[in-house]
């Protein structure tokens, strides 16, 4: 969307101003080989209704690595659901928290229809859905919870599902943290001098790894819907 605001009220209430196109990809491109990374994961804690993680997506998509998948369908489904599955997103605001779930699928099906074409399958579609719900949380970022209705916090922690391809087959695995838990292992110190980037689940050396709090049966990828 080009709008920035959508309402003084919201202005008011909410402080809700969307970042430019213009500044999105600017932004973006100061990253630009971690967008072109299908597994490179991105959290935005005030997401509105998508301009960053569509703009990533959209990165994602195109990147070299996307393009080696599109003569088998086997294979650009399972690794698109793994880039749909890297982005996470909270805004307090369940409308867009559900418009900023629409537009990354949109996104992503277009994709899906040009390179799969009649090896569409609906259930892969539904997996799509379904991880998009599990990442993309109407909360709030400040206190790590769940909103109700009137953006109020409610007794639910914020919960974000990470998503892995384990053996490189059909089969996704799902791990399930609080946002609390990934923000206080990501803040722990390294043991090493060596800088880098903070992951949002454990870092490759594990010395940062979140408690778990729920690790799902693995599922064939185009079933994952079927897992709650």
């Amino acid at each position: 969307m080009n709008e920035q605001v959508k309402s003084r009220r919201r202005v008011a209430d909410h402080g809700e101003v969307f970042t430019a196109e213009r500044e999105v990809k600017a932004m973006c491109d100061l990253v630009d080989n971690e967008c072109n990374r299908i597994d490179s994961r991105f959290l935005e804690p005030a997401c509105g209704d998508g301009n960053f993680l569509a703009e990533i997506l959209s990165r994602k998509l195109a990147c070299s690595e996307m393009k080696r998948y599109r003569k088998l369908a086997f294979d650009w489904e399972r690794k698109s659901l793994l880039a749909l599955g890297s982005l996470y997103g909270v805004d307090i605001l369940a409308d867009n928290a559900q418009r900023c779930r629409e537009r990354l699928y949109e996104i992503w099906e277009k994709e899906y229809a040009d390179v799969c074409k009649n090896e569409c399958n609906e259930d892969t579609k539904k997996s799509a859905r379904f991880i998009l719900e599990r990442n993309i949380v109407c909360g709030n970022a400040l206190t790590l919870m769940c909103v109700d209705e009137r953006q109020q916090d409610t007794d639910e922690p914020i919960v974000f599902s990470e998503w892995t391809l384990p053996f490189n087959n059909a089969n996704m695995q799902r791990k399930d943290y609080t946002m609390a838990e990934l923000l206080s292992a990501s803040e722990k110190p390294a043991k090493t001098k060596k800088a880098k980037q903070l992951s949002l689940f454990a870092d490759e050396e594990k010395e940062a790894e979140p408690t778990l709090k729920k690790e799902w049966e693995m599922k064939h990828y185009r079933r994952l819907w079927d897992n709650d």
